[in-house]
């Protein structure tokens, strides 16, 4: 094979749908991937760009007065807070985290209003008992990964060992009293920008071609050089599913039809929460479809997954698709 047939297959399997590789084990793109982990074994979860520390430009957004360099940004004990006056006065546990234990500020990953990225989770607005819980699980080694490639779940287990109770609920109680807010749009479509993985992500490639999306969700930055660079807390996402999802999720979600529990038994009848439980509408669609897996082959334990793991024992990859391209579409 000569170098140049050997670079196009390469580029095909790079970009080429999830739908086109064998359905066997997790689904690629709900972990930040483009082909399953026999097809790219050893692909590092989050390689941080290595210009970034270089880079010394103060960098701007517009509506706010912060100046920060992309190392200041990317500052694991204290990165970049762009809107303060967005937000209520962080815990130093969400500020800054703890460098002797190395713990990460939670504000780093989570952003300082708790909306996230699709690499991790929006955590604004979620039941504290619930957020609680969730620490407790990666504490005691009950939530793990589907995909060992997403290295950020092990990540998140050493910072809860290393927390005490009491910031724990510092953080909990942060992050629970802010209202989840409209955070993506849902487009339905059969043809969606090429995007190439980025630190758990899909960015969009400037040359602005497209490919058929096939059976996946993707899940991508508005502005990709605010979100993945600046870590810009007010740009949000286009979440891109197969046509009909929606609908077909609607039904799933609201009935079961006859495959699972309908979702607003637990979650409330908007999806929006109920007492303990968290809510769903408008939250990221990756995120939500891993669970459901993780929950589904036993990855993912603790106290909430033993009541949800009945609910998504009959869940095809098609199902998930359905129902969080319906839950991203709700308004929160």
């Amino acid at each position: 094979m000569n170098r140049f047939a050997g670079f196009l297959i390469s580029a095909a399997l790079l970009y080429a749908p999830s739908s086109m590789f064998a359905a066997d084990g997790p689904p690629p793109w709900a972990y930040g991937f483009t082909a399953p982990a026999s097809a790219q074994p050893g692909t590092p979860a989050a390689a941080a760009a290595p210009a970034a520390a270089r880079d010394t430009t103060p960098k701007t957004l517009p509506g706010s007065t912060g100046k920060y360099t992309r190392a200041e940004i990317s500052n694991a004990y204290g990165p970049a807070d762009w809107y303060p006056s967005d937000h209520p006065q962080m815990p130093d546990i969400v500020a800054k985290g703890k460098r002797e234990q190395n713990v990460a500020a939670c504000s780093l990953c989570h952003y300082p209003n708790g909306k996230g990225r699709p690499e991790n989770a929006g955590v604004s607005g979620l039941p504290v008992s619930y957020f609680i819980q969730t620490m407790i699980d990666f504490r005691n080694g009950n939530r793990v990964t589907a995909d060992s490639r997403k290295g950020n779940t092990a990540r998140m287990a050493a910072f809860a060992k290393n927390m005490t109770d009491d910031e724990i609920r510092q953080a909990a109680e942060y992050f629970g009293a802010m209202k989840w807010s409209p955070w993506m749009k849902v487009i339905e479509t059969t043809m969606v920008p090429i995007t190439r993985p980025a630190n758990g992500m899909f960015l969009k490639l400037e040359s602005g071609e497209k490919e058929p999306l096939g059976q996946r969700v993707i899940e991508t930055p508005v502005d990709a050089e605010t979100t993945e660079a600046l870590r810009n807390p007010r740009s949000g996402f286009e979440v891109y599913v197969p046509v009909g999802s929606v609908k077909k999720g609607e039904a799933l979600a609201k009935t079961g039809a006859g495959k699972t529990t309908a979702c607003g038994v637990c979650h409330g009848a908007d999806l929006k929460g109920m007492g303990p439980v968290p809510g769903l509408a408008g939250r990221s669609p990756s995120y939500l479809a891993r669970q459901m897996y993780d929950m589904q082959n036993g990855f993912r334990k603790g106290q909430w997954t033993e009541l949800m793991k009945p609910v998504v024992s009959k869940l095809t990859e098609e199902d998930l698709i359905n129902i969080v391209a319906y839950t991203a579409s709700l308004e929160p």
